[in-house]
């Protein structure tokens, strides 16, 4: 059965129509995974002598842009493999978020076309996939497929271009303010944020929705296209 409703979505809202396509964010909208991410920047940045501090407001952008950010120029392939080493090796502790796996699974069953959009790596992406057995999607892009990641729109463009459907057709879900400012200026219409990693008021600022996690969602298929409803349909 699809999520619960909990939210109500106005009748003349972005929302009111049939998308053909479904964009989700992974690390903060499907999964729980902030604390393997902690810990894992906290011990990079130590070895790098960084003062962990200086990675806050950093989340939804990808490692690459991260580093460009902190390091000199000749310093960031090797840090970045460094981090990719740190992350994919630590997955304890990460979780499926609440109505993730029914949504991926409604998305799934009626053939609507459906990509997860991530900020990781490609190796990163694939073990927490592996580590919380969340259903793999025909299309997952990350950070290893496009020259620019988020908060550039392109990997959202990208998924959009590999599930053959237009941006402006697809729905997106995402957990940070970068990431929903990236898939905004893709010109995707309708944006849900999913709390957790960023304060109400800033996902409220760009989402047109912000969710408490996925099963506050209702969604129904039609003919391989999706409308997310609210409790007074």
């Amino acid at each position: 059965m699809p999520p619960s409703a909990s939210v109500d979505v106005p009748l003349d809202s972005p929302f009111d129509t049939l998308f053909e396509g479904v964009l989700l964010d992974m690390d903060g909208t499907l999964i729980d995974s902030i604390a393997a991410v902690e810990r894992s920047w906290i011990r990079w940045s130590h070895e790098y002598g960084i003062d962990p501090l200086r990675l806050t407001g950093f989340h939804g952008v990808t490692a690459a842009n991260v580093i460009a950010e902190l390091l000199p120029q000749d310093a960031r392939d090797a840090a970045h493999r460094r981090i990719r080493d740190i992350e994919v090796a630590d997955v304890e502790g990460i979780v499926v978020l609440p109505g993730a796996g029914e949504l991926l699974d409604v998305l799934a069953d009626g053939g609507v076309p459906t990509a997860i959009v991530t900020s990781g790596t490609h190796d990163l992406a694939e073990a927490r996939i592996r580590a919380t057995r969340l259903r793999h999607p025909p299309v997952v892009v990350t950070a290893s497929d496009v020259e620019r990641g988020k908060p550039w729109p392109d990997p959202w463009l990208e998924g959009a271009r590999r599930l053959g459907v237009d941006p402006t057709a697809c729905l997106v879900v995402e957990d940070s303010v970068a990431g929903l400012q990236a898939a905004r200026a893709a010109g995707c219409p309708a944006l849900v944020a999913v709390l957790g990693t960023a304060p109400p008021d800033q996902l409220g600022s760009v989402a047109d929705l912000v969710v408490p996690d996925l099963s506050a969602l209702k969604v129904v298929v039609d003919k391989g296209r999706v409308r997310l409803l609210g409790p007074r349909v």
